[in-house]
């Protein structure tokens, strides 16, 4: 086997370009070391890439950014996010009506249509206004160490009626989790409340690609190659598919969780969560604010109209609207979804063209209880891992990871 030249080899090599390996890459070159990003694909961003489809922007699968992630606001100023806010709150289709549950600080006007439209109780709003107070203004070290339990006991523990959990919660966090049970940590559900009521869910103006490639772009020029897949480790060396060896001081794996347990045999991974994304041109805008909208029957994880949101995502004269679904793409799927979006929307869609459909396996992880928030991304001697299915699924966890895994690296080799 054909060996790389040591000149152009590194201390640490990077199996991966999407966020958790970028951070990780940043964290060791801004410490002195050599790095070496291989990437298999045309371009960085992993699960997070975007597309321009006929004058669109088609980001792979539905995907929200928060600006108030820690890890984001440390690496990157919001102007190279772009970032164009989600109306706050969360629009709920009951069936035969539309009810906004908006968070009361920036949307007071909408806590009276939800009692006098007894979609909620005063003990669900009391509970909420509990909730959001506790989440929002507890640091994060006290979520982290609370008692565990799932999403659902934690919701009944707060107060909330059954009624309640089931219209708001299970049909909005399912989209969130990409599970209708509430399965989720208890932990992992307050962290991400908590992140929500201290920021805002926003779409990137030219696609959720924007923060892999504004992460990159801060790494020393040629640290990142792409179209170089790795077919396995050595001791001391990545394997490349081409045949030859990159040696390397350390290894860092930042895939998917199924491809770092190709890489890394015995390591334990968690399930991975399917997601159908749907992208639907429509020739006026079905709604005219930028807000997420859910069923309390869960025929749909959840759709918005894209280009109300940002505007830039959609040609001039078109609206572009997204559903996601639990699962693979099926024809059946697209029927359903055809049908609960001409009543989620109230107007006949039949005029709509579906641009395509984005089916992404492993979105991300299972997060039942117990789930470790944080744990070690050493895997053996010199070998480190990270990803959110190191953490929490979410932008925050993936940058959150590959930090720790730099740290870990740095401290086993030191930095120059």
């Amino acid at each position: 086997m054909a060996v790389v030249d040591a000149a152009v080899a590194a201390d640490v090599v990077v199996v991966g370009a999407g966020v958790a390996g970028l951070a990780c890459a940043r964290d060791l070159a801004a410490a002195g070391l050599g790095v070496i990003v291989l990437e298999a694909d045309d371009a960085v961003g992993g699960r997070m890439r975007t597309d321009r489809v006929d004058g669109f922007t088609v980001d792979r699968g539905f995907q929200v950014v928060n600006p108030a992630y820690p890890q984001l606001r440390r690496r990157l100023p919001a102007r190279f996010v772009d970032p164009r806010p989600f109306l706050p709150g969360v629009l709920v289709h009951t069936g035969d009506r539309r009810v906004l549950l908006a968070d009361p600080r920036r949307r007071p006007d909408a806590v009276a249509s939800l009692l006098s439209g007894r979609f909620a109780r005063p003990r669900d709003l009391a509970a909420l206004a509990a909730l959001g107070a506790r989440d929002a203004l507890a640091p994060a070290r006290t979520v982290k160490h609370a008692p565990e339990y799932t999403t659902r006991t934690a919701l009944a523990d707060a107060g909330f009626s059954e009624p309640f959990v089931e219209d708001f919660f299970r049909p909005f966090l399912a989209g969130v989790f990409l599970e209708d049970t509430l399965e989720t940590s208890s932990r992992v559900f307050h962290l991400v409340w908590r992140s929500m009521l201290r920021g805002a869910l926003c779409l990137p103006a030219f696609g959720v690609q924007s923060v892999p490639r504004a992460l990159a772009a801060a790494l020393p020029e040629g640290t990142v190659r792409l179209g170089a897949p790795v077919s396995g480790l050595a001791d001391g060396a990545v394997l490349m598919s081409d045949g030859t060896e990159l040696p390397a001081r350390a290894v860092v794996v930042a895939t998917g969780a199924g491809a770092a347990a190709r890489m890394l045999p015995g390591l334990d991974v968690p399930a991975g969560r399917t997601v159908t994304t749907y992208y639907h041109v429509a020739p006026l805008s079905p709604l005219r604010q930028p807000v997420l909208l859910v069923d309390t029957r869960r025929r749909v994880l959840n759709t918005c109209v894209l280009s109300e949101v940002a505007p830039e995502y959609a040609p001039r004269g078109s609206a572009l609207v997204a559903t996601s679904v639990l699962g693979d793409d099926t024809e059946p799927g697209r029927s359903a979804v055809a049908a609960a979006l001409s009543e989620m929307y109230g107007t006949d869609t039949t005029g709509w063209d579906l641009l395509v459909a984005r089916t992404i396996e492993d979105a991300l992880p299972a997060m039942p209880p117990p789930w470790p928030l944080t744990r070690t991304c050493r895997t053996g001697n010199g070998r480190y891992v990270c990803g959110d299915h190191r953490g929490t699924g979410s932008v925050q966890g993936a940058l959150a990871s590959g930090a720790r895994a730099a740290r870990e690296v740095l401290e086993d080799l030191g930095g120059k």
